[in-house]
């Protein structure tokens, strides 16, 4: 019943944002290409939590909006929308190739996920966080998507890396948990090499249609 009332309000916000013009979709089966302006979680492979935030900020590094891996599916505060980065020409509903520099915006706060030089709090690792807002953006938020296998544009349930452009770490989670704030749910942080615990897939969410091409 949660998720199913959290997906009206989605569409809720889909007519209420001018920027959509397309009548979004489920994304409730294999192999649904991931668009921009698509509305996803993201879930860690290993751990199978959602990458999650909300605005409580970090005790220590940056102050910044946390971020962590949340272990339950229905929570809203674990939608992101998949947007193109600045000076981009892609555009809403374009399909979204490996090796493309994408952002990810947090649909409850606006913020943009990120990364910098701040330890993470538990592991000591790179932090990430959420910062900036709709009109506030740099390269901070910028992230290479990196698709495993022979695939060629970003698929529902593929395996992916996300890697920060600015410090080359990537989005990485583990099973070190939090045991206050956030108690139960896990740390997300960078690493700069690529391991078996920073892979994810697009799960649940909704998707805009693939832009025809004129």
């Amino acid at each position: 019943m949660g998720f199913s009332l959290f997906a009206l309000a989605i569409f809720i916000f889909f007519a209420l944002d001018s920027d959509y013009a397309s009548s979004p979709v489920h994304a409730t089966s294999e192999g649904v290409q991931i668009t921009y302006g698509s509305i996803i979680k993201l879930m860690h492979e290993r751990t199978k939590f959602r990458l999650h935030s909300h605005d409580v900020p970090y005790g220590s590094g940056s102050g910044q909006q946390s971020v962590t891996g949340f272990p339950t599916v229905d929570d809203s505060n674990s939608y992101w929308i998949v947007r193109p980065v600045l000076d981009s020409s892609a555009k809403q509903g374009d399909t979204i190739k490996s090796g493309t520099m994408i952002r990810l915006q947090h649909m409850r706060t606006r913020r943009w996920l990120h990364s910098h030089l701040h330890a993470s709090p538990i592991s000591g690792n790179l932090e990430v966080s959420c910062f900036g807002e709709d009109g506030e953006s740099d390269t901070g938020d910028y992230w290479k998507l990196e698709i495993e296998g022979s695939g060629k544009t970003w698929r529902q349930d593929q395996r992916i890396r996300l890697q920060h452009v600015d410090t080359g770490g990537y989005l990485h989670s583990h099973d070190k948990k939090y045991s206050r704030i956030a108690g139960g749910q896990q740390e997300v942080c960078g690493v700069r090499e690529k391991r078996a615990d920073n892979v994810w897939l697009a799960a649940e969410g909704v998707y805009l249609p693939i832009t025809e091409s004129k």
